[in-house]
């Protein structure tokens, strides 16, 4: 009996790196995986249905049950089939793993709108499509009195979060708002039976090799039996563990890397200044100066 028994997941950007992990482990603990990718290449562009069709295959060969997808969730309707594709072929939808992304890094005076909107598109709208036509599902069910015990699983990072990379003003507008995204619906779903969480991952996948500055850290090689502390496998057991009936854990992020896993929490008080009344603004510089 494994963990995932009798339930439905989708994961988004299942055709490799930290995705294809996820779809992996999920289908050995029983799970029936729509694995979605577009198969297009790091910054979106083209496609191609060998990747999902792999891990489709992978996963039957070993006895597990999958099906492909290579809807875009930047689309509002290819969200909605890659929902419904899971409820017909499946017979319901119990798990989201929001796993998509692409990356186009730029500099504010440089980066164009494109640049700009793919990113955001891929990442913050893509995982809001999805949650969007899951949750009109979750809320039938709920309303019709056949609760799912759901789970939905978003993928923030670091880069918007806790830490700022110069060149990733897009990338990182996207996941600080996934981060925020998730706390919201954790409050909004929870009636319907629905958990989310987050996760800010770090590990060896396409994107992190493509990232300047990083890709020396992550092409690193590891010595055959050392522990690879950036192997994207690394991350599958706590997003099993998160879609799983048994956790309680809702509106968490959880930053993964290695054997190493972090409660995030966000925007805190460091500090308060206060004045009796209205401020005068020449008054501010004495108080506002010693942040600088």
């Amino acid at each position: 009996m494994g963990s995932m028994d009798n339930r439905v997941a989708i994961v988004t950007g299942a055709g490799r790196g930290i995705g294809r992990e996820h779809a992996l482990l999920l289908a050995r603990e029983g799970a029936s995986v729509v694995v979605n990718d577009l198969g297009g290449g790091n910054d979106g562009s083209g496609s191609d249905a060998g990747p999902a069709q792999e891990v489709v295959d992978e996963i039957v060969a070993a006895g597990g049950a999958a099906i492909a997808n290579t809807d875009s969730v930047a689309d509002w309707d290819g969200a909605k089939r890659l929902v419904d594709q899971a409820i017909s072929e499946f017979g319901g939808l119990d798990v989201v793993v929001n796993n998509a992304g692409i990356l186009r890094d730029g500099f504010i005076a440089g980066i164009d709108k494109s640049q700009w909107d793919s990113v955001l598109g891929v990442h913050l709208n893509g995982h809001f499509n999805l949650l969007r036509h899951a949750a009109v599902y979750w809320k039938e069910q709920s309303k019709a009195g056949t609760p799912r015990n759901a789970a939905v699983i978003n993928t923030a990072s670091a880069s918007g979060t806790f830490s700022t990379l110069p060149g990733q003003v897009n990338y990182a507008a996207a996941k600080a708002g996934i981060a925020a995204m998730t706390l919201v619906a954790a409050e909004e779903l929870s009636r319907y039976g629905v958990r989310v969480n987050a996760i800010a991952p770090v590990a060896r996948t396409r994107l992190t090799l493509a990232t300047p500055g990083m890709s020396a850290i992550f092409a690193e090689e590891v010595p055959d039996g050392e522990f690879d502390a950036f192997s994207p496998a690394n991350i599958a057991p706590v997003v099993a563990y998160l879609a799983s009936e048994k956790c309680p854990l809702n509106g968490k992020v959880l930053a993964v890397q290695g054997g190493a896993v972090s409660l995030l929490e966000g925007w805190t008080f460091k500090e308060t200044v206060e004045t009796e009344g209205p401020w005068l603004l020449d008054e501010l510089p004495g108080q506002f100066d010693r942040w600088s």
